[in-house]
């Protein structure tokens, strides 16, 4: 038995002071017990702590904490909640596949940060369900009723890129092509989506999205020029160009963020020969898209905003990464910029030719590692957010800064 194996033997002691003994024993295993399952009750139960820091003398509300797995020290992101500690309530959050393999590796959430600010959360396991839903505000997709488009909104901005039919039409002489890797701006003054609204009104005929019917309009002109956001490669004084992207992958729509991948076809740069993919991204309630570019065959790219019909006025900031271009736009103004970080931005210049569409303003950048991030985007008047240049440079300096002191995460346990 038990006890006969690991309790000390008794011998012939009185039968009274055996059970003294055996009872006094019996407590202490009891004890032992007790206080091994306390403890492993303890460590289960020790809830993990998010701690968001603001360092900022700003508010930040439109930001996007990204947490992985291993971050968090969870298997399966499905089941996980981020409840506020002060409202006790559970964020919205949104989980993504970023690698295309079928399992979510990434959750994230944007919380509110008061400026010089700090906020804790708690991660919880809730059932299916039961995270807080809203509506799919970013969004993106490939569109092939209309060529091969490439379009992507949130609740402030769209945009879209062209595709290899449309570049083919145009090699072909087939009318209705686009031969462009510049990015198009879709001028929208309303916060709901209006991608799939548009495209539908406007091939059936129903109506256009080259007139604004309260909505806003597709009416800036890119042609050959980088648009919002295209880029180039400079050798001499010559500005060399990919053509339309050549595979795209959508990695995740949702409430907090859309994003996906593009593919070019490698191309040349006087005898430089040149690769290139990107991840682009666009989050809630910012203005600007994320550009992550991957390329083989450059140490420098410049990024560049047309200058359309050159009545509009270049200015930038070195100190804080950013040149941007405010003109005159239909019968309101736009503001257009290029934002990266300070340490790979290296100037920025006017490039004023009589060509058509071939004047931009450039952001010159350093490529690190085969890869530039930089962010790209516009501020129309007649949508309500800015009402003249010094707003828009405004925006553009608040979000230099955040990029430079990211919200600081902090995880406990």
């Amino acid at each position: 038995m038990w006890m006969e194996a690991y309790w000390p033997p008794l011998g012939n002691q009185p039968m009274k002071i055996k059970k003294a003994v055996m009872k006094s024993l019996y407590k202490l295993v009891l004890f032992s017990a007790l206080a091994m399952l306390s403890v492993s009750c303890s460590e289960k139960e020790t809830p993990t702590i998010i701690t968001v820091k603001n360092v900022l003398d700003q508010e930040r509300t439109t930001e996007t904490v990204e947490l992985t797995k291993d971050m968090l020290k969870v298997k399966d992101l499905s089941s996980v909640g981020i409840k506020n500690k002060e409202t006790n309530t559970l964020e919205i959050v949104q989980t993504v596949d970023n690698d295309g393999d079928g399992a979510m590796d990434m959750i994230l959430f944007q919380p509110k940060i008061a400026a010089k600010g700090e906020s804790k959360f708690e991660v919880v396991t809730v059932a299916p369900g039961e995270n807080p839903t809203a509506e799919v505000l970013c969004y993106s997709r490939f569109v092939p009723e209309r060529t091969d488009d490439y379009t992507w909104e949130n609740n402030k901005v769209a945009f879209r890129v062209y595709g290899p039919t449309a570049q083919k039409m145009i090699e072909d002489k087939v009318p209705g092509g686009t031969l462009s890797s510049g990015v198009d701006a879709w001028l929208k003054r309303v916060e709901y989506p209006i991608i799939d609204k548009w495209y539908k009104e406007e091939l059936s005929g129903l109506s256009s999205y080259h007139k604004d019917t309260g909505e806003g309009l597709d009416d800036f002109h890119v042609g050959a020029s980088r648009g919002v956001g295209g880029i180039a490669a400079k050798v001499d004084t010559t500005y060399y160009y990919s053509k339309n992207y050549t595979k795209w992958r959508t990695i995740t729509t949702g409430p907090i963020r859309t994003s996906f991948y593009l593919e070019y076809a490698a191309w040349d740069a006087n005898g430089q020969t040149i690769k290139e993919s990107r991840v682009i991204s666009l989050d809630l309630g910012q203005n600007l898209s994320k550009f992550n570019i991957t390329l083989e065959g450059v140490d420098d790219i410049y990024a560049g905003l047309t200058l359309h019909e050159k009545d509009g006025e270049v200015s930038g900031n070195t100190e804080k990464g950013w040149v941007s271009y405010w003109q005159p736009h239909g019968d309101s103004e736009l503001g257009t910029a290029i934002l990266a970080p300070t340490n790979t931005f290296i100037d920025f210049e006017k490039y004023d030719v009589e060509t058509k569409d071939l004047s931009n303003a450039y952001a010159h950048l350093k490529v690190e590692n085969k890869e530039v991030t930089y962010y790209a985007g516009f501020g129309w008047k007649k949508s309500g957010q800015f009402n003249n240049k010094q707003e828009w440079e405004q925006y553009l300096n608040a979000f230099s800064e955040q990029i430079l002191n990211h919200l600081e995460v902090t995880i406990t346990p």
